[in-house]
């Protein structure tokens, strides 16, 4: 679920139909607030869930309004049958949707899992009174009910405008332990980028409400790129509109085809921001990886220019030295050779002067053997000086590669962390994944699934050298040679997604470990949910832990 909505400026839709509708008679109409501005992001929120025990038959929630909307209240029956859950909710005190901004004409309930997974259960259509009804099903089992505003009825994450929250009462039948759901909300104003003029909607009391949800739900999906990234479902979606447009414009409106093309038009528009979001999620992957290997790219050729610098200066210094010697074997050959000249002259002039000669030449012999003697100190002592200097630079060097592979430890767990909880360990990093992204007894992965694995892939590719081993564990429900082959298939599912995401099949091994290695008691339900679970152990001379074989578990 992406952490920053990109929204691509629109161009409003024309509301020609609601105009040409409204001047054929004189209707009522309630105009809506200014254009709001707010901030676009997503933001998390809590809120109690409980664990209804399968076929424990009914229960009772009430609900409670919260800031926005502090009179809303409501009530809730729960009944747990076989196969699915059975939720009766009646609200009371619910004001008008666009109270809250011109986008929102509805109000949707959801069913929020323990792992933050948002479903939509339905509308919840405003009747008289300011009350509403509204009975349905969900195949979760343990779950907290929400009521937000929305802009029509087909969004796949609620927005932040939560005006109603289920209360556990002391006679609500579930687990004892409540569990709190920590869920992403599209903040207020999301749905309207930056700039965008979303003029006021006109509701008519002769048109049905699908009709302007539709109409917003066109508006939303152009200003988020539809038209770029979704092109033919989009133009779906316009022409859906315009057939709707065609019946609201009719002298005798007969709202059951209207009511049918405009739901048709919203969810058709809905998916076509869904498939524009998701490719300019992909385009932002695809850039940031690219980034990556350019920077990466870039870093190595630094290294490369600054061990030519090195060796060259080397190079240089040897020569330096080479060209010193060479000096002072000069010197010291001529100097031998002016000694040998004055020698030569002075046997020449005066044999008398033999003796004294002799004695000369022999100092002359002398002070060349502690020359060349002090020469040769003098190189053994800057051979060692050299030898000191080399050593502390290779420690330096070694001390700096092991600081830059803290560094990548600490931003790839960071980078991970985001997505899978993920800790560090003696052998790499340990990213845990829990049982909820596979069916009951399955291995197939979830979609959910499926997206955290596609984004962890992607991170693991800008690491080259790492080493991938995913574990698969499980509880000790069932026979062991069951939950052996389980395991085994349920890593087997994760290993195989990786390599397809494009993580290289000799970097990444699965293996299985059944029911033996628990990390929780399997004594109640919530330290087998611990030890129902999959571990990918991330590790490399990359990022400072060495590649061996894996001989157990990956803790």
């Amino acid at each position: 679920m992406k952490n920053t909505l990109l929204l691509v400026a629109g161009i409003a839709l024309s509301l020609s139909a609601v105009a040409q509708t409204t001047s054929q008679t004189s209707l009522t109409v309630e105009p809506m607030s200014p254009t709001p501005t707010f901030r676009v992001n997503v933001i998390s929120r809590s809120v109690q869930a409980v664990n209804y025990r399968h076929r424990s038959g009914a229960t009772k929630l009430d609900f409670a309004g919260i800031n926005l909307m502090t009179l809303a209240n409501g009530q809730a029956q729960v009944n747990s049958k076989r196969g699915a859950i059975e939720i009766e909710a009646e609200f009371g005190n619910l004001e008008k949707p666009t109270t809250f901004g011109n986008e929102y004409l509805t109000y949707i309930l959801w069913a929020i899992s323990p792992e933050g997974r948002a479903v939509n259960l339905g509308e919840v259509l405003l009747g008289g009174n300011h009350r509403s009804k509204l009975h349905v099903t969900t195949d979760l089992q343990a779950f907290a009910l929400i009521v937000t505003a929305e802009p029509y009825y087909a969004v796949r994450q609620p927005s932040n405008v939560v005006v109603l929250e289920n209360v556990v009462r002391e006679d609500t039948k579930g687990t004892t332990e409540a569990v709190n759901a920590r869920y992403e909300l599209m903040e207020r104003g999301g749905y309207i980028p930056t700039g965008y003029k979303f003029d006021p909607v006109v509701l008519n009391a002769k048109l049905p409400l699908e009709f302007f949800e539709a109409r917003n739900a066109l508006r939303i999906a152009q200003s988020e790129g539809s038209e770029q990234y979704a092109g033919e479902s989009y133009q779906h979606a316009v022409e859906l509109m315009n057939h709707a447009d065609e019946y609201a414009t009719r002298k005798h409106i007969d709202k059951k085809p209207l009511i049918a093309v405009s739901r048709e038009a919203v969810q058709t528009a809905e998916d076509a921001r869904a498939v524009a979001v998701k490719k300019m999620d992909e385009v932002r992957l695809a850039n940031e990886r690219q980034d990556s290997s350019d920077a990466q790219a870039k870093s190595q050729e630094q290294a490369d220019d600054a061990t030519r610098q090195k060796q060259q200066a080397q190079s240089d210094a040897a020569k330096a030295q080479a060209a010193t010697a060479q000096a002072q074997s000069d010197a010291i050959n001529a100097q031998a050779a002016r000694a040998q000249a004055e020698s030569d002259a002075t046997r020449a002039r005066t044999d008398a002067a033999d003796a004294q000669a002799a004695t000369a030449k022999a100092k002359s012999d002398m002070a060349d053997s502690q020359a060349s003697a002090a020469a040769a100190l003098s190189a053994t002592q800057a051979d060692a000086d050299q030898s000191r200097l080399a050593a502390q630079q290779a420690q330096l060097r070694a001390q700096q590669a092991e600081t830059e592979k803290a560094a990548m430890r600490t931003k790839l767990s960071d980078q991970l962390n985001k997505i899978l909880q993920t800790r560090d360990s003696a052998r790499g990093l340990i990213v845990s994944m829990s049982d909820v992204l596979f069916d009951t007894g399955k291995y197939s992965l979830k979609p959910g699934a499926r997206e955290k694995l596609a984004k962890v892939a992607g991170i693991l590719l800008a690491y080259p050298g790492l080493n991938i081993e995913v574990g698969g564990y499980t509880d000790n429900v069932g026979g062991d040679a069951m939950n052996q082959t389980l395991s085994e298939n349920r890593a087997g599912s994760v290993r195989d997604y990786l390599v397809r995401e494009g993580v290289s099949t000799n970097s990444v091994s699965s293996r299985g470990f059944g029911n033996t290695l628990p990390v929780a008691s399997n004594d109640n339900s919530a330290g087998r949910q611990r030890n129902r679970r999959v571990e990918l152990l991330v590790s490399g001379e990359a990022i400072g832990s060495p590649v061996n074989a894996t001989t157990g578990s990956l803790r």
